[in-house]
């Protein structure tokens, strides 16, 4: 059985910085791109960045592509999201998702989902 989990979440003040992680469990961890998506209480679900089973490719966001990074570290089946100089517009509840092959930017190509962590930025 498949299984990501997201943490690091947590309430950061407008400028800070959080790093949130996705481990996976029940999956050979390399075959699978792995896409991080956020969604603000009213709000879609949105793309933030992804990045393939090797680590080689990652894209981001428009919006956020000048302040967060996304990496992998496959002997621990962990993905991280680094992200600096945080808006309150980044605010939500951030999910990690993983499927076999190729990234996307698109929530429904995603196979496995994680339960979400929550960021709070605010004064």
């Amino acid at each position: 059985q498949v299984h990501l989990t997201e943490s690091g979440g947590g309430r950061v003040q407008p400028g800070g910085s959080l790093t949130l992680a996705c481990t996976a469990s029940g999956l050979r961890f390399r075959d699978y791109a792995v896409g991080w998506f956020r969604q603000a209480p009213g709000k879609e679900r949105e793309y933030v960045a992804r990045i393939s089973g090797n680590g080689e490719f990652t894209y981001y966001a428009d919006s956020v592509k000048d302040h967060f990074t996304i990496a992998r570290n496959n002997e621990k089946n962990t993905v991280f999201l680094q992200m600096n100089f945080l808006y309150p517009e980044d605010s939500a509840v951030y999910y990690c998702a993983a499927r076999n092959g190729q990234s996307s930017n698109y929530a429904p190509a995603y196979q496995f989902w994680g339960q979400g962590t929550q960021v709070t930025v605010s004064s």
